[in-house]
């Protein structure tokens, strides 16, 4: 008997990893991130500028940033009820984008969307920490999180797979969002039944009826937990937040004008398009490559990816008419990009078990931050400047990103608890 409930718990947990990768999947790969794919077409037949659809593009920013601080007041007590809202937002807005008759829908459908992000990464870092409480939960989290990379390809080869019909993918991204939020909260809801039979006839089970001591610490510190951290904890997250804002402003190149280089040195539009695909491919490797990289301390990981960062993004602005730089530079942005993001749940999580939700959202927030100001600074260089210099002021910025997590820097606020 003990056997067949061992099973059924693994089996939820790992559900409930599987649901959430289709989330994070949903809402930034195919909602969020895909907005620059589908833009050329949208703007075509919406009689869209390029002035409006930098302000939809930074109005879906400041809704990203408002969503990912809700997130910090509320992952930590009310996770599923988050998980409700993004689903809400994604899906919804994706839907309105598939049916906008005008610009002013469009902007409004897009702007929404974008909220559907910033609710579901905190959200699902408590849900992924309270599933695996009972052990290390690094792996787990880094492989939910990367999701963004199968999102990326499926994003890609759907707008390769439908053009011109962008409305068609917009639909299926509203379904696919709709069908992964609702997987997420079934299996953490059966998980949570299976939790609260698991001290009498779970795994963990041995001759007493007391929960996992891991559990019952990791527990303890969420009940506790108040909606604003301590002082002490904003300052142990300085170095993060500097490294943040940094990377962000570093990978803001690619991501917002690796298309436009790569078009402008000759790639077709179904070439650039494949760029993407291949970004996407590199973060999905971060599903492969999480647990071997998991006895890195979180700094240490995010300096590598920061510095992968770099590499990638200065080959591509130097040499972007080059086949191989075409194929190697955004496969490894993509994993060194996730990597990084991962980097950042595992820190705040050493930092402080029991706001690892609320730490994430702040981080990820500051991390979109960087990125805007990024694309800000380098959409001002490039027109008066060669792609070179303004890849390689972004890769001068990743580099200092990685420095920044190189100090050493005493983080910890909470010690984990003490094992049976």
């Amino acid at each position: 008997m003990l056997g067949k409930v061992k099973r059924s718990f693994l089996f939820l947990r790992w559900s409930s990893v599987a649901s959430g990768i289709a989330l994070i999947a949903a809402t930034y790969g195919l909602v969020r991130l895909a907005f620059g794919l589908h833009l050329p077409e949208m703007s075509a037949d919406l009689t869209i500028d390029t002035a409006v659809a930098g302000l939809v593009s930074a109005a879906g920013s400041v809704v990203y940033a408002i969503a990912a601080l809700v997130g910090f007041l509320v992952a930590e007590r009310r996770p599923r009820l988050l998980i409700v809202a993004a689903t809400a937002t994604a899906a919804g807005g994706a839907a309105g984008l598939a049916l906008a008759p005008h610009a002013a829908a469009f902007g409004f459908a897009a702007t929404i969307a974008s909220a559907g992000a910033g609710l579901a990464s905190p959200a699902l870092v408590r849900i992924v920490a309270r599933t695996f409480a009972d052990r290390d939960a690094s792996t787990p989290q880094a492989v939910v999180n990367a999701g963004t990379g199968p999102g990326l390809i499926a994003a890609g080869i759907l707008t390769i797979a439908l053009a011109p019909d962008w409305r068609l993918s917009w639909a299926v991204a509203a379904f696919a969002t709709l069908a992964a939020g609702i997987a997420v909260l079934v299996s953490d809801r059966l998980g949570e039944r299976e939790r609260e039979r698991e001290p009498e006839h779970g795994p963990d089970a041995a001759s007493t009826d007391a929960p996992h001591p891991l559990r019952r610490g990791a527990e303890t510190r969420a009940s506790r937990a108040t909606a604003v951290p301590s002082p002490r904890w904003w300052g142990s997250h300085r170095q993060a937040i500097a490294a943040a804002v940094l990377l962000g402003f570093g990978a803001a190149a690619i991501w917002n004008y690796g298309r436009v280089v790569l078009v402008d040195a000759g790639a077709s539009e179904a070439g650039s398009v494949m760029a993407w695909v291949l970004i996407g491919c590199g973060g999905t490797g971060v599903i492969a490559t999480s647990a071997a990289l998991r006895r890195l301390r979180p700094e240490s990981l995010w300096t590598v990816a920061a510095v992968l960062v770099a590499a990638a993004t200065f080959a591509l602005g130097v040499a972007p008419t080059d086949h191989t730089v075409g194929v190697a530079a955004p496969v490894l942005f993509g994993w060194a990009y996730v990597t990084a993001t991962g980097a950042l749940i595992a820190w705040t999580t050493r930092v402080d078990p029991s706001y690892a939700a609320a730490g994430t959202a702040v981080l990820f927030v500051v991390f979109m931050v960087g990125q805007a100001i990024g694309a800000a600074v380098i959409g001002a260089i490039l027109p008066v400047a060669a792609p070179g210099v303004a890849f390689g002021i972004a890769a001068a910025v990743s580099l200092a990103a990685g420095a920044t997590a190189a100090v050493p820097r005493r983080t910890r606020v909470h010690a984990p608890p003490a094992s049976a």
